[in-house]
């Protein structure tokens, strides 16, 4: 790994990034082709955050949080921290403090492959924060990493600049330059999913919506009565 700050990073203009936030990770994960999703192991601290923010990627050792100190100075309004490290780490990392100084520059909120502490603050102060681990441990400022430089996470790739969105249901990446498509597609899936809305409010099922009977058949599966099971001895 070179150690290095990249700065100037693009990023996704900011009102194509207000656009994306109120869509959600699922319908945005689901209208890109189930693309982008960073795993079931970045959990809220808080219910009812939903953001969408460039990426400043901060790339860290095991237990050293000194590259976040860095990436603060890197950050704009807009943006959303992503911090991993070079292998697996649950320390806190990240606390209340950084969320100050994040807070003030205008950061939208943190995603951390590790773990983060005051969490009880941070919620006080208003700053989501999305980790694998909530930890207590505390961190040594030693050793030198990167920042903006691609990093990943739950096997996708973030690069710096790239759209981030965290809600209730986890965290994702959209590239920069796909955001324009991911708006079209996630506006496309919004209106199909209110038009399933409706026809399930009046009682449409999704077994005949979306033509699943043919499939239940091609499969083998067969109606029985409760009778004809009980005989069966299935």
């Amino acid at each position: 790994m070179r150690p290095v700050i990249v700065t100037d990073v693009p990023r996704p203009s900011p009102a194509d990034l207000d656009a994306l936030a109120p869509f959600g990770v699922a319908t945005v994960h689901e209208a890109l082709g189930r693309t982008g999703y960073l795993g079931p192991t970045l959990r809220p601290i808080q219910t009812g955050a939903r953001i969408a923010g460039a990426a400043v990627t901060a790339l860290c050792w095991p237990g050293d949080n000194l590259m976040i100190h860095a990436a603060i100075e890197q950050c704009t309004p807009g943006d959303v921290l992503v911090v991993t490290t070079t292998s697996s780490c649950t320390d806190g990392l990240f606390g209340e403090l950084f969320a100050t100084a994040l807070q003030y520059r205008g950061v939208r909120g943190v995603i951390t492959t590790t773990g983060v502490r005051d969490t009880a603050e941070l919620r006080e102060l208003g700053f989501p924060a999305w980790s694998a681990a909530v930890s207590a441990q505390g961190t040594v400022k030693a050793t030198a990493g990167a920042v903006n430089v691609p990093i990943t996470v739950g096997g996708q790739l973030v690069r710096p600049g790239d759209a981030v969105l965290a809600d209730d249901d986890g965290v994702m990446v959209v590239a920069r330059s796909s955001v324009p498509e991911a708006l079209k597609a996630a506006q496309a899936r919004v209106e199909k999913e209110e038009a399933a809305r409706a026809a399930f409010r009046s009682g449409e099922l999704g077994l005949d919506r979306y033509g699943m009977r043919p499939l239940l058949d091609k499969l083998g599966v067969q109606y029985v009565t409760a009778e004809e099971y009980a005989r069966s001895g299935q």
